[in-house]
């Protein structure tokens, strides 16, 4: 049995007005990714082409950063807002995984509330988007987002 050294207990009691700062300093720090896999009442997902992304992987959900205290379901409907104009419900949570370096990434469920006539594209960060069936998703495309939407498309059909 590993025991702690008292004069580090002490220590770490003596520095209780500094503690907070001590654990943050000595932590990694990180980045909350949300990403959404929006579908429409017909079961196609609407897909984002990303200007930022590299070209081999420019199709993918909507998504951004949340905002330090922001709700993750804020945050896509957020992000799908700002990047398409178009309104979403948001669903269940389907994946957390770490991303690249110091990035979380959250995947939700959500749904179109309204049509595509209502889309009006963030243009300094999305070059296009479009609905694609499941059967029809673009090679441009990270293979962790094929992966979901199919994974997905899956388990409605064994009706989970």
């Amino acid at each position: 049995m590993m025991t702690t050294p008292w004069p580090l207990i002490r220590l770490w009691r003596i520095a209780k007005p500094w503690q907070w700062r001590l654990v943050w300093l000595s932590n990694a720090k990180f980045v909350c990714g949300v990403c959404a896999v929006v579908r429409a009442d017909d079961g196609r997902i609407l897909l984002l082409r990303h200007r930022l992304w590299p070209p081999h992987h420019q199709w993918g959900f909507p998504g951004g950063w949340a905002k330090a205290g922001e709700r993750h379901e804020h945050t896509v409907a957020r992000e799908v807002r700002e990047e398409t104009g178009l309104e979403v419900r948001v669903g269940r949570l389907l994946k957390v995984r770490s991303g690249f370096r110091y990035r979380v990434e959250f995947y939700y469920e959500a749904s179109l509330s309204s049509g595509l006539d209502q889309l009006v594209l963030e243009a300094s960060e999305i070059l296009e988007a479009r609905l694609f069936g499941l059967d029809n998703l673009p090679r441009q495309m990270p293979h962790f987002h094929r992966e979901l939407a199919l994974a997905l498309a899956l388990a409605e059909d064994q009706g989970q």
